[in-house]
C-alpha cells in the first residue's frame, strides 16, 4: 500500500512526528539490530511521502481525445470529464489533438509526464492498431498503462438496398460464391472498420475487394449510392441512413444484441464465430504512471458511469458501458494487440 496517498503537508509532518518521537523512545530500549530498522523504516516513509506528495490531483488534469471536437470520442470525454471536475474540485481539460489518425493524440500521452496529470481516452486506432501497423507511430503499445474500459459500440454490417443478402448466413454464401468481386468499404487503412472486416475475413476465409476511404461518412455516402456493397460501421456513424431506411443492417458484430436494433441478429447466433468487433473506449496514462494514481482514477470513472444520466446519455448514443477493474482492461488491450498481430501475421492486414 503506497503510505503517502491522501497525506496533506500537515498530515506529514505530523505523522513523521509521531513516528520520531516514538523512536527516540524506544531506542534505548530496543536491541540494536531493531532500532536500525525503525530508523530505516522512517527513512522510507519519509522519501515515500515527500515522492508522491500531496492529495491527487492538486492542480488541473489535461485529457487528450485524439480526435477532432464532435464525435462520439469527444463526446464521451466531455460527459465523464465534466464530472469529474465536479468531484475532484480540480478542472479536467479536454484537449482534442486530432490528426494522423490519432498518431497525434497518442504521442503526445505516451511521453506526457509520468505523474498522472495527462490522460488518453483510448481507442483502438490511436492505443493499439497505429503503434503496431504504421510506421509513423513513435510509441508502442507498452508506453501506455491501462485505467478503465469505458464502454464500446459493436460494429453492425450495412449494406446497400439493392445488394441480394438479407441476413449475415446469405452475405457470407453470396461473397464465397463471387470472391473479390464485392466492394467493401471502411474508413481507412487500420480504422476500427478495417479491422472489423479483417476478423471478419479470418472467421469466415471470405475475399473482398476493400476499399478504404478517408472517414466513415463518405464511406456511408458511397454504400447507399451504390459504389461500395457492404461496410462495417457504428449505429452512430450511420443512424441517419438508418432510420431514413437508406441501408439494410443485416448483422451484428458483438456477442449479443443491440438494444437499439432488437431484431437484428448477431453474426454468432448466424454461425459465424470469433469474428466480434467493436469500437471501444478507455482512459489510460503513461507507462509508469503510480498505481495509487491509476487506482484513484479508476474508482472515480466507475463511479460515474454508475450514474443514471451517464448511462442515458451512453445508450442514447449507441453505446454500452462496461466500466471494472485495471487489470481487466489491461488484459482486453493485450488480447485487441494480439489480434492485431495474428492478423499482420496471417497476411489479412499489413504494416504501412
Amino acid at each position: 500500500m503506497d503510505l503517502s496517498v491522501g497525506f496533506n503537508a500537515k498530515k506529514k509532518a505530523a505523522t513523521m512526528m509521531k513516528i520520531k518521537t516514538l523512536y527516540r523512545f524506544s531506542l534505548r530500549s530496543l536491541p540494536q539490530w531493531m532500532g536500525v530498522g525503525v530508523l530505516l523504516l522512517i527513512a522510507g516513509l519519509d522519501g515515500a511521502i515527500a515522492k508522491t506528495g500531496d492529495s491527487y490531483p492538486v492542480k488541473p488534469i489535461r485529457w487528450v481525445v485524439p480526435f477532432t471536437a464532435g464525435g462520439s470520442n469527444d463526446v464521451v470525454a466531455r460527459l465523464i470529464a465534466a464530472k469529474m471536475t465536479e468531484s475532484f474540485g480540480q478542472t479536467v481539460v479536454v484537449d482534442n489533438r486530432g490528426g494522423a489518425g490519432g498518431l497525434v493524440g497518442g504521442d503526445t500521452v505516451a511521453h506526457a509526464p509520468k505523474d498522472g496529470y495527462t490522460l488518453i481516452l483510448s481507442n483502438p486506432g490511436p492505443s493499439i492498431n497505429a503503434p503496431i501497423m504504421s510506421s509513423n507511430a513513435h510509441y508502442r503499445v507498452e508506453d501506455f498503462a491501462s485505467v478503465i474500459f469505458i464502454g464500446y459500440a459493436p460494429l453492425i454490417v450495412l449494406t446497400n438496398l439493392n445488394f441480394p443478402p438479407k441476413n449475415p448466413r446469405e452475405l457470407i454464401d453470396y461473397i464465397k460464391a463471387n470472391p473479390d468481386k464485392v466492394s467493401w468499404g471502411s474508413s481507412g487503412i487500420g480504422s476500427s472498420l478495417h479491422i472489423g472486416l479483417a476478423l471478419l475475413q479470418a472467421a469466415t476465409q471470405i475475399k473482398v475487394a476493400h476499399v478504404p476511404y478517408k472517414g466513415t461518412a463518405p464511406a456511408l455516402t458511397d454504400l447507399v449510392g451504390g459504389q461500395i456493397q457492404a461496410m462495417l460501421t457504428t449505429t452512430l456513424s450511420a443512424e441517419g441512413q438508418i432510420k431514413s431506411n437508406r441501408v439494410r443492417v443485416i448483422g451484428i458484430a458483438s456477442a449479443r444484441r443491440s438494444s437499439l436494433l432488437p431484431n437484428v441478429p448477431t453474426l454468432a447466433e448466424s454461425g459465424i464465430k470469433e469474428a466480434e468487433a467493436l469500437v471501444w473506449f478507455g482512459m489510460s496514462v503513461p507507462s509508469k504512471t503510480p498505481n495509487a494514481v491509476i487506482h484513484i482514477l479508476n474508482q472515480e470513472v466507475n463511479r460515474i458511469l454508475a450514474y443514471p444520466e451517464v448511462k442515458q446519455r451512453f445508450e442514447q448514443l449507441g453505446l454500452e458501458i462496461e466500466g471494472g477493474s485495471v487489470k481487466a482492461f489491461d488484459q482486453f488491450n493485450q488480447n485487441e494487440a494480439a489480434k492485431i498481430r495474428k492478423l499482420i501475421a496471417t497476411g489479412l492486414l499489413k504494416k504501412e
